[in-house]
């Protein structure tokens, strides 16, 4: 092993932090009204969720077999039992669904009639420390990102009077780097008939001469979504705090066919071939047939519905927050939505209501006709690939003029109850900003990376080399605590094991196999994160490799849930996928670790995982990271070189 050049810091990063205070309990959330009408608040009362619990029976959990040492024994001994819920248990209110748009209640865990003793320290914890997220309450889908006279602008679905969904706003911030970030005044309120219900999803286009226009969905005093056209007052102003809404709004409302709840959320517009007018797309569906509507415009105030559909896929259901946008297959940088043309593919993507799920395709757009086809019909949208293979949903691409980057941002919402994110005060985080290029390499798919600038945070490298992993192995990585981190690893399979296996775990699925408690010949490997001394706790990222009767080897990037946290009542999935591992690449993984969210992407982005975990013991100093190998059947060295990060300056703009 080499040298560990880490050290315990007198002023830990992490515990510099500002954390939002955890609520006091016999504190509700309150609703205010106005007699504009700018707010539509939602009264809940903090009490109420609180009462509806009890203490579950907490369950140890375990892993794997024929260990090497005493930690090996400590996670076999801890990885193999199951959770169990008591048979009587209080689901949450629905929420969104009503008013036509996706569950935005996590549904996968119970509101379980025992409240798991959160701890101020635990609760606190949670709070990620480089992701952006607002000081208080609820956020979901990233909206209208942009970039203006050296400012980034993100606007998002924001609640501002509580942390679960409801009186849905834009809420505003800016950043000069797309790390630190200075929260804004709201943008703009449900305070018109065309929007009283919500300000819901939308996107920004600017325009050749600088003009920045804005066009969302908004949920109508009717509960109708219409498409609704806004822009800055004062286009001079870097920070665009001020919004008009057009007087002359709804520009768009659904057309004859078309449930007056499923027209939603509008692309950035690109030009169509005459150069005059521009087009914009928005999803929908007919029965359960998921669809991309296309609109030509020529002034952003008058529409016209073009014959057909962009796209449409069979049994995907409702599309949502669809994104269209070209990548360059011979170049790196990334391209303006307009763009097309020899050395262009385009990217069509939906986020399904029925799965919640954002899927992608690679495919040919054809202008004249304003229709896309897959380049895959089995990889089309909705079927095949997706952008990001754990809890992540609503994404949107913006094209940044200024460094020639296509930029990904992403939801990520809670996994655990919403009385535990009212006593948090606060729910959902954005995933660092990704920059999208295609893979040139496999032809397939596109590649997903942090943009460069998350690289700032890092302090503090250490690296360890060529550490010999034999079946059923663990190795600590002695870094102190493994709570806010930027980890790159590889990993090498005995070659002469791998070529002489003839077959292995054929028809292997992450979801479905158990997690990394299931040992193969070749699988698992990987890495061990927000794992305790005791192993009590512990969430792996790893690789499996399956391999047919054929000798043809599948590889599967998994990340496993399923003992990140003895809190019963928290999300504890096992989430992946399979990914393309080229002759002569090694296995090799990037995770950005912060607090409770952890992204994984594996060969330099062909798949990404975002984890939502909750751990009560693997938290502060207590937090360890481990190599492991848990297959039968092969040793594997192991790479890895891994940052402490500082915490993000993220604050209210009044403190300028």
């Amino acid at each position: 092993m080499a040298a560990n050049h880490s050290r315990t810091l007198p002023n830990d990063p992490e515990l510099a932090v500002s954390y939002a205070p955890l609520l006091d309990q016999s504190q509700s959330e309150t609703s205010s009204s106005s007699s504009d009408q700018r707010r539509r608040p939602i009264k809940v009362l903090a009490g109420i969720f609180l009462s509806s619990l009890f203490l579950l029976t907490l369950v140890v959990l375990t892993v794997f077999q024929q260990p090497h040492d005493h930690q090996a024994q400590a996670m076999n001994a801890n990885l193999d039992k199951s959770s169990s819920f008591p048979s009587s248990s209080l689901n949450p209110p629905s929420r969104g669904v009503s008013q036509g748009v996706s569950e935005k209640t996590f549904r996968d865990v119970f509101e379980a009639n025992d409240v798991f003793p959160w701890t101020n320290a635990m609760l606190s914890w949670q709070r990620t420390s480089y992701h952006f997220q607002p000081e208080k309450n609820w956020m979901n889908d990233p909206n209208g990102p942009l970039f203006h006279m050296d400012w980034y602008h993100l606007f998002y679905q924001y609640n501002p009077d509580s942390a679960i969904w409801g009186n849905i706003t834009w809420g505003h911030a800016v950043s000069r780097d797309l790390i630190h970030w200075l929260y804004l005044p709201l943008a703009m309120v449900p305070d018109r008939p065309f929007d009283i219900n919500g300000v819901w999803t939308g996107s920004a286009t600017t325009l050749p001469d600088g003009k920045i226009v804005i066009l969302y969905t908004g949920d109508n005093a009717d509960l109708v979504q219409v498409q609704n056209l806004a822009y800055p007052a004062n286009l001079s102003d870097p920070l665009l705090l001020d919004w008009i809404k057009y007087p002359g709004n709804p520009v768009m409302v659904p057309p004859p066919g078309i449930g007056k709840k499923d027209f939603r959320d509008p692309t950035t517009a690109w030009l169509a071939p005459d150069g005059k007018k521009w087009l914009v797309t928005l999803g929908s569906k007919i029965n359960k047939t998921g669809i991309a509507l296309v609109y030509e415009t020529s002034d952003f105030k008058s529409y016209r519905l073009l014959d057909g559909v962009l796209h449409s896929v069979p049994h995907t259901g409702m599309w949502e927050c669809v994104d269209f946008y070209p990548v360059s297959t011979v170049e790196d940088n990334g391209l303006d939505t307009s763009a097309n043309g020899p050395g262009t593919k385009h990217v069509l993507k939906a986020s399904l209501d029925d799965d919640k799920h954002d899927y992608y395709a690679l495919g040919a757009y054809d202008p004249y006709n304003s229709s896309w086809t897959p380049d895959n019909r089995e990889l089309d949208v909705g079927i095949g690939l997706r952008v990001d293979y754990g809890k992540y949903y609503a994404s949107k691409t913006f094209y940044d003029q200024s460094t020639k980057r296509r930029i990904l941002w992403g939801w990520t919402g809670e996994t655990d109850s919403e009385a535990t994110d009212l006593l948090k005060g606060w729910a959902s985080v954005q995933t660092i900003p990704r920059n999208v290029v295609f893979d040139k390499k496999t032809g397939t798919n596109i590649l997903q990376w942090p943009v460069e600038e998350v690289e700032k945070l890092r302090f503090n490298a250490t690296e360890f080399d060529n550490i010999k992993l034999e079946p059923g192995s663990i190795v600590p990585l002695n870094i102190g605590s493994a709570t806010q981190l930027d980890i790159i690893a590889s990993f090498e399979v005995d070659s002469e094991t791998l070529e002489a296996t003839v077959e292995a775990d054929v028809g292997y699925n992450c979801t479905t196999s158990g997690g990394a408690a299931g040992r193969g010949k070749l699988g698992p490997f990987g890495l061990l994160v927000f794992a305790d001394d005791s192993l009590s706790e512990l969430t792996p990222v790893y690789y499996y490799i399956s391999k047919g009767t054929d000798g043809t080897a599948e590889t599967h990037f998994c990340a496993d849930e399923s003992r990140s946290s003895e809190a019963p009542n928290v999300g504890k999935l096992v989430y992946g996928s399979t990914i393309p591992v080229l002759d002569g690449e090694k296995f090799n993984a990037r995770l950005l670790v912060d607090h409770s969210i952890i992204e994984s992407f594996g060969q330099g982005g062909r798949a990404v995982i975002t984890s939502r975990v909750y751990p009560t013991k693997a938290i502060y100093g207590a937090a360890r990271l481990f190599f492991f190998n848990n297959a039968t059947g092969v040793s594997v060295t192991a790479s890895a070189k891994i940052w402490h990060m500082q915490a993000a300056d993220i604050r209210p703009f009044s403190q300028l």
